[in-house]
């Protein structure tokens, strides 16, 4: 496809702006992609409202958008494999394939590594095209919707949670932050056989949701203290904890929650960077610390998981806006985070 498209680009804290580009073409190695959908992520909304998120400022414009499904417009040189009409899930981080970090399998943490909508690496794809590196782009099965496609990513991020605190069957689990990425988790928690599963969040929607989706029992923090909750379970509290709402209070939370030898794993990302943790309670626990960047090795998985019926991603999307829509789904998810579960942008 060539000519010109749409994008919506962040040019500053809480401005938006629709702008022309050209129709990218793919090069050796790339696939031209027509987005069909694409999930607002709560790092969008960081970026979109304080210009910051962890470590990464926004210092000129940049597209937002890195969760994305789509199909194949036009195949690069070299690329075997696909089609054109193939619908894909896209991994938005490409690294580099030869630094020590990848060269161990660890290609999250690749220095090279350039992820969707983080300044200085790449553009997000709130466009109605992209290109992206082939090897980076897996194809759905045929009962899979791009919409499915486009929540790997996040339900991706749960899965490398889980599997790095090796969650496995018989254990028990707190997640705190019942949103998408808190949602995520526990659907990856269950495939893997953890039933007794407690989440917490202060939004009745999201903990509706979480209850729908399978978990053992939910508590609206500001109305009930689940620390109290857990040190009545046997061993006075739970082997896998799951910080999934990135702020103070759940992080202070964490070591709190677990029993003698529990895991917990932070999993959400603050738009502040220094947090504090109960260290004391933590030693007595001897308790083991993970944290979560993004996500490896895991796109077939996953996307395997919910094509067999195991992971019913889906489940978590309550809202959908047109692309045309682009700035207001965005406004809307930060104004109505007590409704919006998860907004996706459809093309």
């Amino acid at each position: 496809m060539e000519g010109k498209m749409k994008v919506c680009m962040l040019t500053g804290k809480h401005k938006l702006e629709w702008a022309e580009r050209d129709i990218p073409q793919p090069g050796p190695g790339e696939l031209q992609i027509k987005l069909e959908y694409v999930g607002v992520c709560g790092s969008d909304l960081h970026f979109y409202k304080e210009g910051q998120l962890a470590n990464w400022t926004l210092d000129g414009p940049l597209a937002l958008g890195h969760e994305p499904g789509g199909v194949v417009t036009a195949i690069g040189e070299g690329v075997e494999g696909f089609a054109i009409g193939d619908k894909v899930s896209i991994e938005p981080a490409v690294p580099c394939g030869s630094c020590e970090e990848c060269k161990k399998g660890l290609y999250n943490l690749c220095t090279h590594i350039k992820m969707l909508a983080i300044p200085h690496e790449r553009d997000g794809v709130n466009a109605e095209y992209c290109v992206h590196n082939a090897s980076f782009c897996y194809k759905l099965p045929e009962n899979m919707t791009t919409l499915e496609g486009a929540m790997i990513e996040p339900l991706a991020v749960g899965m490398h949670g889980v599997a790095l605190s090796n969650a496995s069957v018989g254990e028990s689990a707190v997640i705190l932050g019942s949103g998408c990425i808190g949602l995520c988790t526990l659907l990856a928690l269950k495939a893997r056989g953890v039933s007794e599963i407690y989440m917490a969040d202060v939004m009745d929607k999201r903990l509706e949701k979480a209850k729908e989706l399978g978990a053992t029992r939910v508590f609206n923090s500001t109305k009930e203290n689940i620390e109290e909750f857990v040190k009545t379970l046997p061993g006075g509290g739970v082997d896998q904890v799951y910080e999934c709402a990135g702020n103070r209070i759940t992080t202070l939370q964490t070591c709190r929650l677990i029993k003698r030898g529990g895991k917990v794993t932070l999993t959400g990302v603050s738009p502040e960077p220094v947090l504090e943790l109960d260290i004391a309670t933590l030693n007595a626990m001897e308790g083991t610390i993970y944290s979560v960047y993004r996500y490896r090795n895991l796109w077939p998985k996953a996307i395997a998981a919910v094509s067999s019926g195991m992971i019913p991603v889906k489940e978590i999307v309550s809202h959908e806006f047109d692309f045309k829509d682009c700035i207001e789904a965005l406004d809307y998810s930060l104004e109505h985070k007590d409704e919006v579960i998860k907004a996706v942008i459809k093309f």
